[in-house]
């Protein structure tokens, strides 16, 4: 099973890598094309959900990152499959 985040202030979770246009959020969420900071603290601070699009494992990685981040919308199913430990740690043999 895949992780869950918590959605803004809303008292729900989300999964945390969606493909886009395959889930529907409990609220409205801050919609980014990128990471920014300024957005990221306003939209935490007032409680606002925040969904990151990302197109690569390494802005999907970068997104994740960031807590303030509920989920991260990929264009493919195959972005979600990242093992995101192994990306995040590397790799143990």
């Amino acid at each position: 099973m895949r992780g869950r985040r918590w959605f803004g202030a809303t008292h729900e979770q989300v999964p945390q890598l969606a493909v886009e246009g395959e889930i529907e959020f409990p609220a409205e969420p801050l919609v980014l094309d990128e990471l920014d900071d300024a957005q990221l603290r306003k939209a935490h601070d007032e409680g606002t959900p925040v969904v990151v699009r990302a197109d690569t494992e390494e802005k999907v990685l970068a997104a994740l990152a960031r807590p303030e981040v509920a989920c991260v919308l990929v264009p493919t199913q195959e972005l979600t499959e990242i093992d995101l430990i192994e990306a995040t740690y590397g790799r143990r043999d």
